[in-house]
């Protein structure tokens, strides 16, 4: 049955600070750092693509965490993996499906980000002189990076490239109308107290993890 809408804003506005509250999003509660360097947008990027995939999300969850545990946990050394080596660890982390197309457009991905940005996605937001628009259709144009793709990895770096909030992917969005809590990413942004803060990252996070593992029984 659909969750009942919480009806008054302060019980809205309590509810988003419990959701936030732990102060991680969704990366970082499955153990991804969200830090402005290198390495770390990278594996947010990774993440984001594997997590776009149909399928069990904890299963794109283990492939990220996999890769970066194999050493590439830089776009300059996953463009230095083997492809067969790829292919392993993505089928050790349970993905099925064409992993050989996925392990070829993650290897793509990685060499892409090296030639244009010299592995640097703060390169890419240079690029586009930090527009919000800019930066979508540049993240747009790498591969296998979709829209969805990019709504994931901008609903975690928004806690560090201020400039493009407020995002909130389609499950957060989900999760937000299904608890009263709006139906967009400026509402959210409301209730978090403003668009551009950390805490707003964390709350859409937390509303994915939420659609995500069906956790809505225990916000009720």
């Amino acid at each position: 049955m659909p969750t009942t809408a919480i009806s008054t804003i302060e019980d809205r506005k309590r509810l988003a600070r419990r959701l936030a509250g732990d102060g991680r999003g969704f990366a970082e509660q499955y153990g991804f750092r969200v830090t402005n360097n290198p390495s770390s947008l990278f594996q947010l990027l990774t993440l984001s693509v594997l997590l776009a995939r149909r399928g069990d999300f904890r299963c794109a969850v283990a492939a990220a965490a996999a890769l970066r545990d194999s050493g590439w946990d830089s776009a300059a050394r996953l463009a230095r993996s083997l492809h067969a080596d790829r292919v392993r660890v993505l089928r050790g982390a349970g993905l099925r499906g064409d992993v050989d197309a996925l392990a070829d457009g993650l290897g793509d991905l990685a060499r892409t980000v090296v030639e244009r940005y010299r592995g640097d996605l703060r390169r890419l937001r240079g690029a586009a002189r930090h527009d919000p628009a800019v930066e979508r259709t540049l993240l747009a144009g790498l591969p296998g990076v979709d829209g969805e793709a990019v709504a994931l990895f901008l609903r975690e770096a928004q806690a560090l490239w201020r400039e493009v909030a407020p995002v909130a992917d389609r499950r957060a969005l989900a999760a937000a109308r299904r608890l009263g809590l709006g139906g967009s990413a400026a509402d959210l942004a409301d209730l978090a107290g403003g668009g551009g803060s950390e805490r707003l990252a964390w709350l859409v996070g937390a509303l994915a993890r939420v659609d995500l593992e069906q956790r809505y029984a225990e916000l009720t």
